[in-house]
This record gives structure tokens, C-alpha cells and sequence, in this order.
């Protein structure tokens, strides 16, 4: 008696996914196991679980989207566009050290020259990297207003 009601909880994962499993096969006799019926193909149904019954007493239903409360912080339109002038100079700032950077990377690798492949690689590595910091922080100051 212990065991079915240990063996139970167990089960239960088992019948919460609803699935249909097909069996389908081609004009050229290939055969595929789906849980999508295909259509170019005969296919023919060899399980199906019906959905689990809906848990009485707490569902979950999504929220109503509420209005925002009267006495929720707001700040004024003067001080958002100061907060997006400070935002803008910050990335300014950091495009032009990434740029310096990837300057110096350059003219690190070309100093290195003809050195082994193995020596290089990490000199290439840390320039794709200030590039890629290039790239993402003008995607950043595109994306401002």
C-alpha cells in the first residue's frame, strides 16, 4: 500500500504533458517518429495522453494589468533627460578608451610581426575583443533617444 502512494507523486510528471506521438512514413518508405503530423507523409497515430484535468481550487490566472498607483516615485522629464545625458556621456567616454584600445592592439599585433602563429593568437584575441566592445557600444548609443 506504501508503494502506490509513493509510486504516485512519481507518475504524476508523466501525465501533465499532452502529447501525440506519430508514426510516419514517406513515399520512399523512411520512417519518422513525431509528435508533429506531417503532411507530405502517411502517418498514423501510435500514442496519444489526453491533458491532465485542471487542479481544482488554485489555479493561476495572469493579473489584470493594473494602472500605476498614484503614490508610485516618479521623476520629473527634466531630470530623465539629465539621467540620459549623464547615460550618453558615460558611453561616449568608454567608446573613445575602446577605441584607444583598439588602436594600441593594433599596433601591438603589427609590432609582433612575423612571431609564431601560437604568439599571435592572443594579440588577434584582445583586438577582436576592443572591436566587438566598439561594435556593442555604438549599437548602445544608437539605441538611445
Amino acid at each position: 500500500m506504501k508503494t502506490i502512494f509513493l509510486a504516485i507523486p512519481l507518475l504524476l510528471p508523466l501525465t501533465a504533458a499532452a502529447n501525440t506521438l506519430y508514426k510516419c512514413t514517406d513515399d520512399s518508405g523512411v520512417v519518422l517518429y513525431t509528435n508533429q503530423k506531417t503532411p507530405k507523409k502517411s502517418c498514423t497515430v501510435l500514442s496519444q495522453q489526453a491533458p491532465p484535468p485542471p487542479v481544482s481550487g488554485g489555479t493561476k490566472q495572469r493579473a489584470a494589468v493594473a494602472p500605476t498607483p498614484g503614490d508610485f516615485p516618479r521623476i520629473s522629464g527634466t531630470e530623465q533627460k539629465a539621467r540620459d545625458s549623464d547615460r550618453r556621456a558615460i558611453l561616449d567616454k568608454e567608446l573613445a578608451n575602446e577605441l584607444q584600445n583598439v588602436e594600441k592592439a593594433k599596433k601591438t599585433l603589427f609590432e609582433a610581426g612575423n612571431q609564431s602563429p601560437d604568439k599571435l593568437q592572443p594579440l588577434r584575441d584582445t583586438l577582436a575583443l576592443h572591436e566587438r566592445n566598439v561594435e556593442s557600444l555604438k549599437k548602445e548609443l544608437g539605441n538611445l533617444r
